[in-house]
């Protein structure tokens, strides 16, 4: 951080400006408006601005010095940069110290970065007992810092004997993780020592035993050759040969349009337009080009098919499967709620795309009503991969982003994060299909998020949501992401046999074959009634926009 000194009067923050800093008042007091309105003063030690660290975003209010005032500093770039590198330094020491463990050289890489995740850091004074003889333990043990001697009570009468000294690096107790463990020797701390800690628990929920096993999935040759023609297909298709039918959706630089082939009234297909100009003006192309690359490759029934891209001098084009029963949250905020078995079919479609990308090493970080869109049948799918991001099995990634209401808490403190972050806001989706409202909601985003870091036990539950249910919301809402169901060594299946889902039909569900809660009237492939109506595009043409996209799309 960096010292700064404004004078009385001044204006430290600008309600409406765009800001990268957060500020902590050292000396003087200062004075917070809205609208023109005061909304308080701060004194020393109070914190304000805080946040611009989190992302791009404009100032909620004005802050203005009522004294001579010292301020504390630090930008979004040197937050953001301090805890990632301390946060990859950190995990990439544990990994190393795991790696370094004959029973643990047998685990996968994305296995040992979890149990890295878990580790504890424990601190013990200098003769302080860490393990006593003859203690039971479920406890393991690796030195981070400092020395321990371990020692040997041959008989009750005989003092004890110490038989060697174990230093950084060095384990003791890896027994406990295999079984109940009577401890055979006494650990004693010379000087300050620091330990990471992992029980017996923990262990076992993250890999069940030391077993690496893969869990890859391979495509059928009958699967890739339908996929090859499918393709032969698209590469044929120009946008000359799509006709546009009606606007599906609008968003903040982009439309979604109902377009149908201009030789086949049959075959129709959601167009999203997006301006290239805007994702210039944002630096949006890389976000752009990963949702092209992970939408081409997800072949899931549960997922938004991309089948090919076009692009001019204005505009990028997406040829998107049509889903023409609607967005989920139309249906959500029409109806007000959804009960048990409505919520449990959505949120099984849910689960089934979250497994595909996850199984990918795919996170998709924008999971919300709005993004579940229904077919022709009512069956759910996800769609909008803005925020997805290819990060790799047992892998963190630090870019802030979702939406507020369903942000995890590991993002919002800027831990890093990974495919945990969708398990989150998967029991966020649940409670807010089954009450209509999301959990953790405040008057702006701040708010929000310091909702969300209260945590999912401060919640009230609605009397509307079953036990079972809500048991279930709370084991996906754990704010430490190891412990969250989903995330743990059986992956999807652990929420899929929670007793909330007892008697699912889980098969029917992936052959199409159950019934689903609602079934969208669609008068053919051209009718767009389940959308909401939209103005058409009255906005002058963008300009041409040519420079910055060398890249394919």
């Amino acid at each position: 951080m960096y010292p700064t000194s404004v004078a009385k009067g001044c204006c430290v923050i600008q309600e409406g400006d765009v800001g990268s800093t957060v500020y902590v008042l050292e000396e003087g007091t200062v004075e917070v408006t809205k609208q023109g309105k005061k909304v308080c003063t701060m004194g020393p030690g109070k914190v304000f601005g805080e946040l611009a660290v989190l992302y791009n975003c404009t100032r909620t209010a004005s802050v203005t010095a009522l004294t001579d005032i010292k301020l504390w500093g630090i930008d979004r770039h040197g937050f953001q940069t301090i805890m990632m590198r301390t946060g990859l330094i950190k995990h990439s020491q544990y990994t190393d110290f795991l790696r370094s463990i004959p029973s643990f050289q047998s685990l996968t890489e994305d296995v040992v970065s979890k149990v890295a995740d878990v580790l504890e850091e424990t601190f013990y004074r200098d003769g302080e007992y860490i393990i006593r003889q003859g203690a039971t333990g479920d406890t393991f043990f690796i030195i981070s810092e400092g020395q321990v001697k371990v020692s040997q009570q041959l008989s009750a009468s005989e003092e004890e004997v110490t038989e060697k000294t174990l230093c950084k690096g060095n384990w003791f107790g890896e027994q406990a993780l295999i079984g109940e463990d009577v401890r055979t020797a006494s650990v004693t701390a010379v000087g300050d020592v620091t330990c990471l800690v992992i029980d017996r628990e923990s262990f076992k929920q993250l890999i069940g035993g030391l077993d690496g096993r893969s869990h890859k999935h391979h495509d059928s040759d009958e699967v890739k050759a339908l996929q090859q023609a499918e393709a032969n297909f698209f590469s044929s298709i120009s946008l000359t040969d799509l006709q546009i039918i009606s606007t599906l959706g609008m968003g903040g630089f982009s439309r979604v349009e109902l377009v149908k082939l201009r030789t086949d009234s049959s075959r129709s297909f959601a167009l999203k337009i997006l301006k290239k100009r805007h994702i210039l003006d944002t630096s949006q192309q890389d976000h752009i080009l990963s949702e092209r690359r992970i939408m081409m490759d997800a072949h899931n029934s549960f997922i938004i098919r991309l089948y090919r891209t076009f692009r001019d001098s204005k505009y990028l084009y997406m040829l998107l499967e049509a889903c023409l029963g609607g967005e989920l949250w139309s249906l959500l905020r029409d109806r007000g709620s959804f009960d048990d078995a409505t919520t449990r079919f959505y949120t099984g479609c849910v689960i089934e795309a979250l497994a595909y990308l996850h199984s990918k090493g795919i996170i998709y970080r924008d999971l919300k009503p709005e993004n579940i869109i229904l077919d022709h049948r009512g069956y759910a799918k996800l769609g909008d991969f803005g925020f997805a991001k290819k990060v790799g099995l047992g892998k963190k990634t630090w870019t802030f982003c979702g939406t507020p209401e369903y942000v995890a808490p590991e993002i919002i403190l800027n831990k890093g994060h990974d495919s945990s972050a969708d398990c989150w806001s998967l029991g966020v989706l649940m409670f807010e299909l089954l009450s209509g409202s999301p959990p953790f909601s405040g008057s702006d985003p701040m708010k929000t998020y310091s909702i969300i870091l209260r945590g999912i036990d401060m919640i009230e539950f609605p009397k509307k949501i079953t036990k079972s249910a809500a048991n279930l919301i709370k084991r996906l809402c754990r704010d430490n992401p190891s412990e969250r169901l989903g995330n743990q060594k059986n992956g999807v299946k652990n929420v899929q046999k929670h007793k909330w889902f007892e008697g699912f039909n889980w098969d029917g569900l992936r052959q199409g074959s159950i019934k689903p809660p609602f079934t969208p009237t669609v008068d053919g492939p051209l009718d767009s009634s389940n959308f909401d109506c939209f103005p058409d595009d009255a906005e002058e043409s963008p300009p041409d926009e040519e420079s910055g996209w060398d890249m394919e799309f």
